[in-house]
């Protein structure tokens, strides 16, 4: 029996995920399934184009939670004219098993310009600052999401002094609601877990 061609793609990109780390905490198709739109993150040493798990070789881990700052953010399909909201989530804080703090908030960016991201820039206003992913030890594998919404005109997106005071338990449903976001237009994320485990 012939195995069609996609399937065989997938396969080879889930085993090429698993053999990085052979742990319950791999790359599962739900997470897999996320990421879409073309959606790239890149930092100095490490362009993320996929949903992907960090390897521990070279030092990527220690690097992405201690050296890098915000990474750069490009978008293709981005419309010129249209503003964005730009999200970075952990929903694993403080573990996958016990997520009580999620969805803690990593970076928010609201009025992003769509000619900037496709040049692979940021330009809006940063309403939460960029937070490195930073997994607790012996916590697991933390999933770091990215999701671009498109901004509706003459909406001011903007969080409220409660949201302020903490970025966890960010009630991001609550949030995308609230601003009539929908559903993200690009999705990213990779799975990390603490540099010293």
């Amino acid at each position: 029996m012939a195995v069609p061609a996609p399937f065989l793609v997938l396969c080879a990109c889930v085993w090429g995920f698993c053999h990085v780390e052979a742990t319950p905490d791999t790359q599962s198709s739900l997470d897999s399934s996320f990421c879409h739109g073309d959606l790239e993150v890149i930092y100095p040493q490490l362009v993320i184009d996929k949903c992907l798990i960090i390897p521990k070789d070279g030092k990527l881990r220690e690097k992405i939670s201690t050296v890098w700052k915000a990474p750069q953010i490009y978008f293709p399909g981005a419309h010129k004219k249209k503003m964005y909201v730009l999200v970075m989530v952990d929903p694993d804080a403080p573990s996958r098993t016990k997520p009580t703090a999620a969805f803690w908030r990593h970076w928010l960016v609201a009025n992003v310009q769509g000619s900037a991201l496709k040049r692979g820039q940021i330009q809006g206003a940063t309403i939460t600052d960029y937070h490195p992913p930073t997994p607790p030890q012996k916590s697991g594998f933390h999933r770091y999401q990215f999701m671009l919404f498109e901004q509706p005109p003459d909406a001011p997106v903007s969080l409220t002094e409660q949201e302020k005071s903490s970025r966890g338990k960010w009630g991001l449903q609550a949030f995308v609601k609230k601003f009539d976001l929908g559903k993200p237009v690009a999705a990213l994320q990779f799975l990390t877990q603490n540099y010293k485990d």
